[in-house]
C-alpha cells in the first residue's frame, strides 16, 4: 500500500473548458520550460512538479478517452445518415484515432475499446483517472480484467474496486488485478470460464526482429500446450547433453524446435527465400553500408556478403562484378549456384550445397532462393514496374514489399498483408509501382471506408515520381536527376491529412539531407 501527500500549493483549480487550443498552449509552455535557464529550484518543488505532471498525464488520458468515445458516436451517426449498414457503422473510426495518437491501427482499435468501456460502463474508474488518482495503465488493467462481464456486473466491480479513489490510489498493479479478479469471479463465476475459452481462441505465433540478425519467435498457447512444448524440448536437450552433444542446452532446444516444426533432420536444412537489398559497393567493394532484409530491417554489410557468397558462390559474385559501374537499378531473381561456384543451379531454381558437419558449412539439403535487389548509385531508387491487371503480379508485389518494408500507414509498422492501389483501381488508378503501397489488413480495410482518399505526392521541383506510372520499367542512368522518395498522402473523413514516405534503402544517397558544408566534408572524405 502506498500513499502520497502533496505540498499545500500542489493543486491549482482551473474551471476553463478544455479545447485543443488550450491544450496546445500548455504543450508550448511545457516544451519551452527546459530551454530557458533558471536558478536552482527547491527539491520539494521538483518532486511536486513531477507528481503534478503525472496527474496531468492521467487527466489527459481521461480527456482523450471522452473525446474518442464522442468521436465514435458522432461518426456512427453520420454514417447512419449516409446509409451505411448498421454492422459497418464505425468503419475507419479506430484508424482515424490511431493516426491522431500516432499509433498503429491495431492499437487504435484497443484504445477505442478502452475509451468506450471507460466512458459507458466504468464511471468510478473514469473519475479516478480524470483526477489523477490512477494512471492510464491501471485504468486499462481495470477495463481488461472486467472485459468478460456483463455491463451490470462490470459497473458493480467498478463501484467496488474504484468507488473509493483515495484507496484506489494506494493500490499497485498486482493488488489492483487481484481485487478486480476476485470481485469478478464472485459476481460471475462463469465469466472466468468464458474468458479462458476466449483466450484459447486467440492463440497465435509471431516473429519480431531481435538484435544481431536474430529474431524472436513467440507463441501464445493454452497453458497445457505451452508447458508440454517446453517439457518436450527440455527432455530432448537433456538427452543430447547426456550423449555428449557439444551445443549448449539453449542451442539444442532452439535447433530442436526449428527441426520439429519444419520436419527437417537439421535445424538449418530448410527451404529458404531471402531478399537482400544492397549496393554493389557493399557486395563487391567491401564497404560497410548496411544491407536491408525486407521483413527484418538493416543487417551488417559483412553478414550480407557472407550470406550471398555462402549461398550463391564465387561465380555469382563474378557475374555481378562484370555488371558493376553501369549506373542502373537492377531487379534480379537469382536461383542459387553450387557452393564452390563451379556449376549452374539445378532445375527448379534451387541451390543445393555440400554436406556439412557441426561447423557452419552449408548443409547438403539446404535449398535457398536468394533474391538480390540492387539500388542505383546516383538515386538509391529501385527499378519501377507496372501491370495491366487489377491485382498486383507476384513480382511487382514482392518489389513493393521490398520498397515499403512494413505497412505504409503512418505509425503502423505492421507486416504487409495487402497490396493497395493508392488511387483506387475503380477510379482509374493503374496497377503500378508508383500507385501501389503495402498495407496491413486493418489499414487496408480502413482506407476503403467512406470519406477516405489517398494520392501520390510529387515533391516540389520533381519532374517524375518514383518510376513511371506506365511502362514496364524505369531506370536512372549516370547524371540523371535524383528521383524523389515514394510519398503517399492519406486524407481522412475529418479532412486531416497524413503523409508517409517509403523508408530509405541501401544505396540511398547519404548526402541528400546534408548542408553545403557537410557535402564538402563528405567529398573530402571520399577523396582521401
Amino acid at each position: 500500500m502506498f500513499e502520497y501527500r502533496p505540498a499545500e500549493h500542489h493543486f491549482r483549480a482551473d474551471p476553463s473548458r478544455v479545447s485543443s487550443a488550450s491544450v496546445n498552449a500548455w504543450v508550448g509552455v511545457l516544451s519551452e520550460d527546459g530551454d530557458a535557464e533558471h536558478a536552482p529550484e527547491p527539491d520539494t518543488e521538483l518532486i511536486d512538479r513531477i507528481r503534478a505532471l503525472e496527474e496531468l498525464k492521467a487527466a489527459a488520458s481521461a480527456a482523450q478517452a471522452r473525446a474518442a468515445a464522442a468521436f465514435d458516436a458522432s461518426q456512427r451517426r453520420k454514417q447512419a445518415l449516409e446509409g451505411v449498414p448498421r454492422d459497418k457503422q464505425g468503419w475507419g473510426v479506430a484508424s482515424q484515432m490511431a493516426l491522431a495518437r500516432r499509433e498503429s491501427a491495431n492499437r487504435g482499435g484497443r484504445l477505442l475499446g478502452f475509451a468506450k468501456a471507460l466512458t459507458q460502463d466504468m464511471p468510478c474508474t473514469l473519475y479516478a483517472l480524470s483526477h489523477g488518482k490512477i494512471s492510464e495503465w491501471r485504468a486499462t488493467l481495470l477495463v481488461r480484467e472486467t472485459a468478460c462481464l456483463s455491463r451490470e456486473d462490470r459497473q458493480r466491480v467498478d463501484a467496488e474496486v474504484a468507488g473509493d479513489p483515495e484507496l484506489l490510489e494506494t493500490l499497485g498493479d498486482r493488488q489492483l488485478i487481484s481485487r478486480t479478479r476476485g470481485a469478478s469471479y464472485r459476481l460471475d463465476p462463469q465469466a472466468a470460464v468464458n474468458r479462458a475459452a476466449k483466450a484459447a481462441s486467440e492463440r497465435f505465433v509471431s516473429c519480431r526482429p531481435a538484435p544481431d540478425t536474430m529474431t524472436y519467435l513467440t507463441g501464445l498457447l493454452p497453458v497445457a500446450q505451452g508447458v508440454g512444448v517446453y517439457a518436450a524440448l527440455s527432455r530432448e536437450a537433456d538427452r543430447l547433453t547426456a550423449a555428449g552433444d557439444g551445443r549448449t542446452r539453449g542451442q539444442i532446444m532452439a535447433d530442436t524446435l526449428v527441426g520439429r516444426i519444419t520436419g527437417q533432420t537439421q535445424a538449418d536444412a530448410m527451404k529458404v527465400e531471402v531478399q537482400l537489398v544492397m549496393t554493389d559497393r557493399t557486395l563487391l567493394a567491401g564497404e560497410s553500408e548496411p544491407a536491408f532484409v525486407p521483413g527484418y530491417g538493416p543487417v551488417p554489410a559483412q553478414w550480407a556478403r557472407d550470406l550471398v557468397r555462402n549461398r550463391d558462390g564465387a561465380k555469382a559474385v563474378r557475374d555481378d562484378r562484370n555488371r558493376k559501374g553501369k549506373g542502373e537499378s537492377r531487379f534480379r531473381e537469382n536461383a542459387g549456384r553450387d557452393v564452390d561456384g563451379t556449376g549452374d543451379a539445378p532445375p527448379g531454381g534451387t541451390n543445393r550445397g555440400r554436406p556439412r558437419d557441426r561447423s557452419d558449412r552449408p548443409a547438403k539439403d539446404v535449398q535457398t532462393f536468394i533474391r538480390r535487389l540492387y539500388t542505383a548509385p546516383e538515386t538509391g531508387e529501385l527499378v519501377a514496374m507496372d501491370a495491366r491487371a487489377r491485382l498486383f503480379p507476384t513480382s511487382l508485389a514482392r518489389f513493393i514489399a521490398a520498397r515499403d518494408a512494413t505497412c505504409r500507414m503512418p505509425w503502423c509498422g505492421a507486416p504487409i498483408r495487402a497490396f493497395d492501389h493508392v488511387r483506387r483501381h475503380s477510379d482509374g488508378g493503374p496497377t503500378s509501382l508508383v500507385n501501389g503501397q503495402g498495407l496491413c489488413e486493418a489499414c487496408n480495410h480502413a482506407k476503403e471506408a467512406p470519406g477516405w482518399s489517398a494520392k501520390v505526392i510529387k515533391p516540389p521541383g520533381a519532374t517524375s515520381a518514383t518510376g513511371a506510372e506506365t511502362g514496364a520499367a524505369g531506370v536512372a542512368g549516370q547524371g540523371s536527376p535524383a528521383l524523389p522518395a515514394h510519398t503517399v498522402e492519406t486524407s481522412t473523413p475529418t479532412g486531416h491529412t497524413y503523409r508517409s514516405t517509403a523508408p530509405p534503402l541501401a544505396g540511398a544517397p547519404v548526402e541528400a539531407g546534408l548542408s553545403a558544408v557537410e557535402r564538402i566534408v563528405v567529398d573530402l572524405i571520399r577523396a582521401a
